[in-house]
């Protein structure tokens, strides 16, 4: 008896997926953006990024059995509806982690090297401590900074003890960056409260959701903050252009599109297709790196003062190449995003 192949809608521009999936399916490619209920209504599976919207509108008398996201979050995909249908939805957790932390390090100290600002003895306070925020962690405490961690979710499962209230850590910390998922108490969450809470002249950085930060708060409270560093949006891609011009760095939603973060959402997502639809070549599967200069690369910052450690990370990542890009033509969100030159990781012990 012949089985027939799954059909699957693929977001053309996840990478290291093009002839991977057809020997055991029907791969479809489309724009992430135009995925439609026509696309979508006979088939099986969707393979996606945070640009296709999966609800109701979407995913009404489809046949769609799992959405596998190469992302870590979920917000884009209206969980509630897909359980209530009994479809399965896979996302790549962590997958981006080290990404993320590069990018939270190579803009910490770039902008302090900028504005002549010593970080030495400096609190580091992380809200949302999970995949991406225990890397930050980690680099932080190898870094020589003292770390506040904030994460209800954590403390209700695990107690309190290494965790302190939101309260506390605005109040006490020098560096705030949040790296928590977009939820309904998520949603706002840095409001006018919030910075007022703020140490004055004390970082801020976002690279968690656009969403979960009020920007017109942020925009009022821009004058009592030190350097305010944003990858993630409101509106994406229809952004803020008055906030853009205001922060010290800004770049396109692009932390985590490091070289090692795209193979593991890649791998990851493709792996939950295997499982589910059981492609047992599949179940380990891992893109090749093809490009040996990608290879990502640990860094001995031991003993580095902060502008060694500043033109190491910047070497690695250099930053601001990216804020220039995007403050040039800030209208090509969606373009620098889908053309980005993957960058490598870097880690440290």
């Amino acid at each position: 008896m012949l089985f027939k192949k799954p059909k699957i809608i693929a977001d053309k521009a996840i990478p290291f997926l093009e002839g991977v999936l057809e020997p055991y399916a029907r791969i479809v490619y489309k724009e992430g953006k135009e995925i439609g209920p026509e696309d979508v209504r006979n088939a099986d599976a969707l393979l996606i990024r945070t640009r296709t919207r999966c609800d109701a509108a979407l995913l009404a008398g489809s046949s769609v059995k799992i959405i596998a996201t190469a992302t870590i979050g979920t917000d884009h995909i209206d969980i509630p509806y897909c359980n209530s249908r009994g479809i399965v939805v896979a996302n790549a957790a962590g997958c981006n982690a080290g990404g993320v932390m590069n990018y939270v390090f190579s803009a910490l100290y770039g902008t302090a090297a900028r504005k002549s600002l010593r970080l030495e003895g400096k609190t580091m306070g992380i809200v949302g401590v999970g995949n991406v925020g225990k890397r930050v962690e980690r680099m932080a405490l190898y870094l020589g900074f003292k770390v506040l961690k904030c994460d209800p979710p954590r403390v209700a499962a695990e107690g309190p003890d290494g965790f302190c209230d939101l309260d506390t850590l605005l109040a006490e910390s020098d560096i705030v960056t949040l790296h928590v998922p977009l939820l309904p108490e998520t949603r706002g969450m840095a409001n006018r409260e919030f910075f007022s809470r703020m140490r004055p002249g004390a970082f801020f950085i976002n690279a968690s959701r656009g969403e979960v930060v009020d920007e017109l708060a942020l925009k009022e409270a821009l004058p009592n903050l030190g350097p305010v560093i944003i990858d993630t949006w409101n509106n994406e891609p229809d952004i803020d252009r008055d906030l853009l011009e205001k922060v010290d760095i800004a770049t396109p939603h692009i932390a985590g599109y490091s070289y090692q973060g795209k193979q593991n959402g890649t791998a990851m997502s493709v792996r939950s297709l295997a499982r589910f639809f059981r492609f047992r070549q599949l179940y380990e599967f891992f893109p090749k790196t093809e490009v040996l200069e990608l290879e990502s690369i640990k860094l001995d910052l031991e003993g580095r003062s902060q502008g060694e450690v500043a033109s190491v990370l910047q070497y690695n990542y250099p930053i601001f190449t990216d804020d220039f890009m995007f403050r040039m033509d800030p209208g090509a969100f969606e373009r620098m995003r889908s053309q980005y030159q993957y960058r490598r990781e870097f880690y440290v012990d």
